[in-house]
């Protein structure tokens, strides 16, 4: 029987062509001012910048791009030691449960965003009550009085 080396072997990954092509897509995309507004309603991903870099990476599934969007510009608005004019998003519109996971995947291994598990996106109900701790980025950018 002839062996061979693995490099005469083709196995197509699927999910780094995706994630190429989605990046690419992605970073080709405009970027837009952070408003309460910016987004359709539609399933998808988006990335929030702060001053210039990703920050944050999330999806649009069982809500929908603008109402997502709409909630962090809200977030932010109502946050000291932030201002809304220094955020901006990007977004892409996905159709398919699966990729608009995958995409959000992607997002997020690719950049890293800083506020990803800082407690940005939290929809965690009882914020406040007693035994919760305050988020780092609840520590940053602390709620106006």
């Amino acid at each position: 029987m002839l062996t061979m080396c693995d490099q005469h072997e083709f196995f197509f990954e699927f999910d780094k062509a995706y994630n190429h092509q989605l990046i690419e897509k992605f970073e080709a995309s405009p970027e837009h001012q952070l408003t309460e507004n910016v987004a359709p309603a539609e399933r998808g991903v988006y990335a929030v910048y702060y001053k210039g870099q990703l920050v944050y990476a999330g999806k649009a599934l069982q809500t929908r791009l603008n109402r997502r969007l709409a909630e962090h510009y809200r977030k932010i608005v109502s946050r000291q030691n932030i201002d809304v004019t220094d955020v901006t998003c990007r977004y892409l519109v996905i159709r398919g449960d699966w990729f608009v996971r995958a995409a959000e995947d992607a997002l997020i291994q690719t950049y890293k965003p800083v506020w990803q598990l800082s407690g940005f996106g939290s929809h965690v109900p009882g914020i406040g009550r007693p035994g919760v701790r305050t988020s780092r980025w609840d520590q940053e950018f602390p709620p106006k009085d």
